[in-house]
C-alpha cells in the first residue's frame, strides 16, 4: 500500500529514568525504518502526564477495505449536506468551466 497512517503510542507509568530509557529503546527497534518517529510530552497536572510517541506505517489491507467500504457513504453525506444547505440559503455552487482559451497577456 502506498498510503500511510499516524499511528500513536503513548508511554505512561514511568518511574525512574532508566526504565524510560529503556522503553524508549525497545520501542525504537520495533518501529520500521521509515517511522520518522516524533516524541511529545502531553496532559497536565490533573489528568496526569504521559509521553507520546506518534510515527507514519503502511495502512494495512483491512484498513485499506474499511475505508473503501465508507468513503463512497461518506461522499454521499456530504453531497447530501451541501445540496441541504444550498436549498436552505438558496445558493447553488458550480465548479467554473475551463474556458477554451488560455491567458490573455496585455502590455
Amino acid at each position: 500500500m502506498s498510503r500511510f497512517v499516524k499511528e500513536f503510542i503513548e508511554i505512561k507509568n514511568f518511574t525512574t529514568l532508566d526504565a524510560l530509557i529503556e522503553r524508549l529503546v525497545e520501542l525504537r527497534e520495533t518501529l520500521p525504518s521509515t517511522a520518522e518517529a516524533e516524541v511529545k510530552l502531553r496532559g497536565d497536572e490533573v489528568f496526569g502526564r504521559q509521553l507520546c510517541v506518534s510515527y507514519m506505517r503502511p495502512q494495512t489491507n483491512d484498513e485499506a477495505e474499511c475505508e473503501a467500504r465508507y468513503a463512497d457513504a461518506y461522499r454521499e453525506s456530504r453531497e447530501r449536506e451541501l445540496q441541504r444547505l444550498q436549498e436552505e440559503l438558496g445558493v447553488v455552487c458550480r465548479v467554473p468551466r475551463q474556458r477554451g482559451r488560455g491567458l490573455r497577456v496585455v502590455a
